[in-house]
């Protein structure tokens, strides 16, 4: 008995036996049927693993293609944020600048009617300062005039008519 290739076993007699050997049969078997469908289906499988490649690498564009566009609507966003947060800031700034000229315009407003209450409690001051000066001076004068006629229908007598000649002359020089 002699061994070809340790798969076939070739008699003494010219016929043909079966290897019991179970590993390499199937190697034996499995390399048949590879060869078998590599053959007949080899077109139609490399036809479709070629199409299969066709549309993962068409998806793997598609793919690439929507990652650029999202980054480029990321990048657009982004910016957009920060033109956004310029004008928040800006709004932000203008809104405590009003708020300043707001409050100065208020302050100066307020400023301005205690000026102006000041000035009216001053006038009022001074127009009962002189109701009470002209009342004062109604006052003596009408005293003075009463102690006038009082002397005049009581008589003169000889010191009090010096004292009223004297009166009148310091009157007239200091004119």
């Amino acid at each position: 008995m002699v061994f070809l290739a340790d798969n076939i076993l070739i008699l003494g007699h010219g016929g043909f036996g079966f290897n019991t050997n179970v590993f390499e049969t199937n190697i034996i078997n499995l390399a048949a049927v590879v060869g078998i469908v590599v053959s007949f289906v080899g077109k139609n499988l490399s036809s479709l693993l070629e199409d299969r490649k066709n549309t993962i690498v068409n998806n793997l564009q598609e793919a690439n293609q929507r990652a650029i566009e999202a980054e480029e609507k990321l990048n657009a966003a982004r910016a957009q944020l920060e033109i956004a947060k310029k004008k928040a800031q800006e709004i932000r700034e203008e809104g405590v600048l009003r708020a300043t000229q707001e409050i100065n315009n208020v302050v100066s407003q307020h400023e301005l009617r205690l000026a102006r209450l000041e000035e009216f409690k001053q006038e009022t001051l001074q127009f009962y300062q002189q109701k009470a000066f002209k009342q004062a001076y109604t006052y003596i004068i009408n005293k003075i005039m009463t102690r006038v006629r009082e002397r005049l229908t009581k008589g003169l007598d000889s010191t009090y008519h010096v004292v009223v000649n004297n009166f009148y002359v310091s009157r007239f020089t200091q004119f």
